[in-house]
């Protein structure tokens, strides 16, 4: 396996490669089990497996945790090697914006909702940077998790109307054994608040069930963590639009501030 930083190292380390199929799964680092899913998908379908290492700081608002994200490149590199991954594409900031230009994309009517509604500017960082891999690596097929569901369906929504020549593979949401998504930010939780976590999934499956009201689920989310809802929200997707009489795919997303810890979840699951 090759660590590269450098945008033309790499697509110079790609060109003999471009015959074959060639993977992009695109990370923050601070690998787990998630991350290694998505490494799993793309290595059983494509000849090569690029993971980019990039912790974006453009998608981060100015009262988030872009300085204290956790970073561990040789711990990542070694987790990425055991795991099959062909290079490891990890920029600096500099390398990846190098001038700062007035050309921007935008995530749109999309963004306004769900995680966006707290974080305004987070999604425009997120289709940039994406943008910005998918033209540096070129791949012919990229792997996000449905852990970010609203990501995933913007990032569908992006590849669709500027005509990416890229298949975006949806991998699961890889959980705990007792139910709780995993996820980088999970390490900033207390021992107390890690046991009460997985509160979160096992109410909002008793919601998707019909088995309590949105109402219920929320309170006994927050009574149960300790925490506050900063949304509960069941939406068509991937459209996230309001569910009508012939919506066929939903999406039940939870946002939840556990401390200061901000834990996202969802179930996505189709009628019939």
């Amino acid at each position: 396996m090759q660590v590269i930083t450098e945008i033309t190292q790499l697509r110079k380390a790609l060109s003999s490669l471009r015959q074959g199929s060639i993977a992009l799964v695109p990370t923050m680092g601070y690998l787990h089990e998630g991350h290694l899913a998505l490494v799993a998908a793309a290595k059983a379908q494509n000849d090569t497996v690029v993971m980019s290492i990039f912790v974006n700081p453009t998608q981060f608002g100015p009262n988030e945790d872009f300085e204290s994200y956790p970073r561990d490149l040789a711990r990542d590199s070694k987790l990425a090697a055991e795991a099959g991954v062909d290079f490891i594409f990890a920029p600096s900031v500099e390398e990846m914006y190098p001038v700062n230009g007035s050309v921007v994309l935008q995530a749109g009517a999309m963004a306004s909702k769900l995680c966006g509604a707290s974080r305004p500017t987070h999604f425009d960082g997120v289709v940039q940077v994406v943008a910005k891999l998918f033209n540096i690596v070129q791949p012919t097929r990229a792997y996000f998790g449905q852990k970010d569901a609203q990501q995933l369906a913007i990032i569908e929504t992006m590849v669709r109307d500027f005509n990416f020549p890229i298949e975006i593979c949806a991998v699961p949401i890889v959980r705990e054994a007792d139910g709780l998504a995993k996820s980088s930010r999970n390490v900033y939780l207390t021992k107390e608040q890690r046991d009460k976590a997985p509160a979160i999934y096992k109410e909002l499956t008793r919601l998707q069930q019909g088995k309590q009201t949105r109402e219920a689920t929320k309170e006994a989310i927050e009574r149960a963590t300790g925490g506050k809802i900063d949304y509960l929200t069941k939406l068509a997707y991937p459209d996230l639009t309001e569910p009508t009489a012939s919506t066929k795919r939903f999406v039940l997303a939870v946002a939840v501030f556990v401390g200061k810890t901000r834990l996202i979840d969802n179930i996505i699951w189709e009628v019939v």
